[in-house]
């Protein structure tokens, strides 16, 4: 597990001030005082029947400012609405009844991606709202940031990517990362980290089994098909050479070679049944003496 899992994600970023004030610094590129920071934080849907979301890391920094962490290692999940969607859930909550909406504070939704979500190979994608004829910021407060997993520039962003591509704390560079990795995976904080692998597994094992699923379910019928067209083909010759005995049978019996009682033994049949079969298929059966 890398820092591009969730759940290892949001135990060294959602119990830690530090580590997180560090994370939004190099992101932010500012300094930034972080005084609640949740991992899993769920933020349930007002709307019966609405859908919910559990943000990675949910931050709040000193000017009120709440801000959604979240890491994606794969491109399901990465529809650019998501972050609207975030965005919204968490601007719902910033207002009492009876406040202004001026009083609303700035909200940000950042994705740090295993991969160049825009492929350009930038370090970071800042989204904000513009007016079309002007060119303007408009100035809502509402910002998104995708961060390029893969960026690997000699500054703090490409360090900090690097580190979190990394499975042993050992290898992490950031002093403050690699203590807070190194704590869950190697110290106290182990039976945490292990609830933390099970979800992981039982994640993984889930997707494992669709996979699987999917394949078998293809190679099943692969498999059939296969199957079916050589089961046609063996019955269409047994049928054939079935077929071709009979009829030599049959015109044997016509020409006077063998006998009705001879043919019907041969083709395992009563002599009622042979005479049958041999006159429906257009043979002149023979009269018996």
């Amino acid at each position: 597990m890398t820092l591009f899992d969730d759940n290892l994600m949001s135990l060294v970023f959602g119990q830690n001030i530090e580590t997180t004030e560090l994370l939004l610094r190099v992101i932010m590129e500012r300094d930034i005082k972080v005084i609640d920071v949740r991992g899993q934080d769920e933020l349930k849907n007002p709307v019966i029947g609405g859908r919910c979301i559990t943000l990675d890391v949910h931050a709040i920094d000193v000017d009120g400012r709440h801000i959604d962490i979240e890491v994606q290692i794969n491109a399901e999940g990465s529809h650019v609405r998501r972050a609207r969607y975030h965005s919204s859930m968490m601007d719902a909550r910033m207002l009492k009844e009876g406040q202004e909406f001026k009083e609303i504070k700035d909200s940000y939704v950042i994705f740090i991606y295993d991969h160049d979500k825009f492929r350009k190979g930038l370090p970071f994608y800042h989204i904000q709202r513009r007016v079309d004829e002007t060119g303007e910021v408009f100035g809502d407060g509402s910002h998104i940031i995708y961060v390029n997993g893969r960026y690997e520039g000699n500054d703090d962003i490409g360090r900090m990517m690097r580190d979190f591509h990394q499975c042993r704390p050992e290898q992490i560079k950031s002093e403050t990362l690699s203590k807070a990795v190194a704590y869950y995976k190697e110290k106290e904080g182990r039976g945490a980290m292990s609830e933390a692998v099970r979800k992981y597994a039982m994640e993984y094992a889930k997707e494992y089994a669709k996979e699987y699923a999917k394949e078998y379910g293809e190679e099943q019928r692969r498999e059939g098909m296969k199957a079916g067209i050589k089961t046609g083909i063996e019955t269409g010759i047994e049928t054939g050479i079935q077929t071709g005995r009979r009829t030599e049978i049959f015109l044997s019996v016509q020409d006077g070679d063998y006998s009705v009682n001879r043919g019907a033994e041969k083709l395992g049949m009563s002599v009622d049944e042979f005479e049958k079969s041999m006159s429906e298929a257009g043979y002149r059966v023979p009269e018996l003496v």
